[in-house]
């Protein structure tokens, strides 16, 4: 095998460790699973294990379980953050990604338990304070959620 093939073969070393380290989120509401591309120019594909032991499933809907189209969007948003904070040289920084506009919201298929939603975000508009982003969702080749959102980079509170 060659060196070229090897590299190619390699998979992204951005597990959970990773994902941790680079967003402030932790459990319910971390909702990034795993990164499986990151192009830091560009775009970032990462997954969400949908679980039938989330909490928002127990009242939304009994008898029908359905992620939240909001929590859709959230789970977006955090893989754009990872994003931004690598492409934006801000890991270990303190800094942090805030949601500061959502436009364009289009829900397209429910997302119920035990499916591994598609999480890919991609930069519109980049720059050092305010970026916007495109996301979408999917389960396979069903969108199930696309959206534009504008983020904001700036310290945490003191």
């Amino acid at each position: 095998m060659s060196e070229e093939t090897t590299a190619a073969a390699a998979p992204l070393d951005y597990d959970i460790r990773k994902i941790l380290a680079a967003l402030p989120h932790r459990y319910p509401m971390l909702l990034v699973d795993r990164v499986i591309s990151l192009d830091v120019e560009q775009e970032i594909h990462a997954v969400k294990a949908v679980s039938f032991n989330e909490g928002f499933f127990q009242g939304h809907f009994p008898g029908r379980p359905i992620m939240p189209g909001v929590l859709q969007i959230e789970a977006l948003a955090q893989a754009a953050g990872i994003l931004a904070i690598e492409a934006l040289g801000l890991a270990g920084s303190g800094k942090l990604v805030y949601f500061m506009g959502i436009e364009e919201a289009k829900f397209r298929n429910p997302v119920e338990p035990g499916v591994l939603l598609d999480l890919r975000a991609g930069f519109i508009q980049k720059r050092s304070r305010v970026c916007k982003f495109w996301g979408k969702a999917s389960i396979g080749d069903k969108v199930t959620c696309d959206v534009n959102f504008t983020a904001m980079i700036a310290d945490q509170p003191a």
